[in-house]
C-alpha cells in the first residue's frame, strides 16, 4: 500500500467517526426552533398527523372486528368518520392547552378547537343513534308476510332514538353556547328573570314539546306503526315515516300527507292494521224487485272461488239492506287478507255481478214504472170511520 492509498483510508475513517459522533449526539429540536409559536405549531402538526394515522388504523380494525355481527357492523360503519375527526382534535386541544397563554391567537385557537370538539361529540352521538336504528331495522325487516312484531319494534326504536337525537342536538348547541361568557350571562339572566319571558318562551315552545311528548306516547302505546294502513283527514294511506315531530302518510295516489305527532294523540283516526291486516269490505247494488236472489248468491260464491288470492274464505254474504218504491238495495260483504286486495276484490265483484244481471236478468235492472191504464178508475171511499184507534209502537 502506497502513501496515497494510506492517506485516503485515514481520511475516510475520520469522516465516518465524525458522522457516528453526530448521530450519537442527542437531537434537541428546541435548539433549532427558538420561536414558541413555531414550536407549538410543529408539535400540533406532528400530533394531528400521528393521531390521524392512528384513528384510521383504529377504525379499520374496528370495522374488521365488527364485520361478523350485524349490530357491531352497523354501529362501526356510522362511527368511522366521527372518530377519524375527533381523535386529532383531542390531540390538538391537548397541545394548545399546554402552550403558553401569551402566544398570539392562542385563545381563539383554543375556543375554535373546543367548539369543534363539542360539535364532533354531538356528531358522534347522532351517528351512534343512527347506527342503532339501522341495526334494529336490519334485524327486524318489515318486507315479510307477518311483519306485525317487526313494525312494533321499528316504530318504538325509531321514535325513541329520534327523540333522543333531538335532545343530543339541544345539549350540543347548549354546550357550544356555554363556551362564550356572554352566553352564560344571558342564560343566567334569563333564568333569573323567568317571569313573563319564561311564559312566552314556554308558550312558543309548546308545539315542539307537545310533539316530543306525543312521540314518546306513540313509541310506548303504539296507536300507529310503520306501514300501518290508516284513514287520516278522509285520506287512505300507509304510515311511511315517523320522525320526532311529524308523521308522513303515503296516500294511495303517491301523495304525501304530513301530520304532526300530536294529531294521533288528540284526534280520532282509523287504523286498519292495528291487530292484523284482515278486513271486510262491502259493495251495494240497486236492482228491481223481480230479481231472484239465489242465482245471484250462487254467482257470488263462484266469483269469489275464482280469486283465492283476493278472498280469504272467511266472510261472503248477500243481503237485502234497503228498499224504495222503485228498487231494492243488495249489500255484499266479503273478506280479504288486507285492504289493498279487498279493494280489488270489491271492484271485481261489482263489475262481474252487474254483468251477470245484465246477461241473465236484464229486466231486473232498476226500472221506472208508469200507469198507462185508460178509463175510469174504481171509486175510492174516503169517508172517515167514527172511531180510529191510533197505532202505537211496541213497548221498549
Amino acid at each position: 500500500m502506497n502513501f496515497a492509498q494510506l492517506s485516503s483510508v485515514i481520511h475516510a475513517t475520520l469522516e465516518w467517526s465524525s458522522l457516528i459522533d453526530i448521530l450519537e449526539t442527542p437531537f434537541h429540536w428546541e435548539q433549532y426552533i427558538t420561536e414558541p409559536a413555531l414550536r407549538v405549531l410543529l408539535a400540533a402538526t406532528v400530533v394531528v398527523v400521528l393521531l390521524s394515522v392512528f384513528s384510521r388504523v383504529l377504525t379499520a380494525v374496528m370495522l374488521r372486528l365488527g364485520r361478523g355481527f350485524l349490530f357491531t357492523k352497523a354501529v362501526s360503519e356510522q362511527l368511522e368518520k366521527p372518530i377519524r375527526v375527533l381523535l386529532p382534535l383531542l390531540g390538538l386541544q391537548a397541545v394548545l392547552a399546554t402552550a403558553s397563554s401569551d402566544l398570539a391567537l392562542i385563545g381563539i385557537s383554543r375556543r375554535i378547537t373546543t367548539l369543534l370538539i363539542i360539535g364532533c361529540f354531538t356528531w358522534l352521538a347522532m351517528r351512534l343513534l343512527r347506527g342503532l336504528e339501522q341495526a334494529v331495522r336490519l334485524k327486524n325487516p318489515v318486507d315479510v308476510t307477518d311483519n306485525l312484531r317487526a313494525r312494533q319494534i321499528q316504530t318504538q326504536s325509531r321514535v325513541l332514538l329520534r327523540t333522543m337525537g333531538f335532545f343530543v342536538l339541544l345539549i350540543g348547541a347548549a354546550g357550544m353556547l356555554m363556551t362564550f361568557p356572554a352566553a352564560r350571562q344571558f342564560g343566567a339572566s334569563l333564568l333569573a328573570s323567568a317571569g313573563l319571558a319564561g311564559l312566552a318562551v314556554g308558550f312558543a315552545a309548546r308545539p315542539v314539546l307537545g310533539n316530543l311528548i306525543a312521540g314518546i306516547q306513540i313509541a310506548i302505546t303504539q296507536p300507529i306503526r310503520l306501514d300501518d294502513v290508516v284513514i287520516v283527514e278522509n285520506e287512505w294511506g300507509r304510515i311511511e315515516e315517523i320522525t320526532g315531530t311529524y308523521v308522513v302518510v303515503r296516500i294511495w295516489d303517491d301523495r304525501r300527507l304530513v301530520v304532526p305527532l300530536q294529531y294521533f294523540i288528540e284526534k280520532p283516526f282509523q287504523n286498519w292494521t292495528r291487530r292484523n291486516s284482515s278486513i271486510i269490505g262491502s259493495i251495494f247494488l240497486w236492482v228491481d224487485y223481480s230479481l231472484p236472489l239465489e242465482p245471484v248468491r250462487e254467482e257470488l260464491r263462484r266469483l269469489c272461488g275464482e280469486v283465492p288470492e283476493l278472498w280469504d274464505g272467511r266472510v261472503i254474504v248477500l243481503q237485502v239492506t234497503d228498499t224504495s218504491e222503485k228498487s231494492i238495495q243488495l249489500r255484499v260483504l266479503v273478506s280479504s287478507p288486507d285492504s289493498s286486495r279487498n279493494w280489488d276484490l270489491r271492484c271485481h265483484l261489482r263489475e262481474s255481478l252487474i254483468g251477470f244481471i245484465q246477461r241473465q236478468y236484464p229486466q231486473s235492472l232498476p226500472q221506472l214504472r208508469a200507469d198507462l191504464s185508460v178509463g175510469h178508475k174504481p171509486r175510492v171511499d174516503h169517508s172517515v170511520p167514527d172511531h180510529i184507534e191510533p197505532e202505537r209502537q211496541p213497548p221498549v
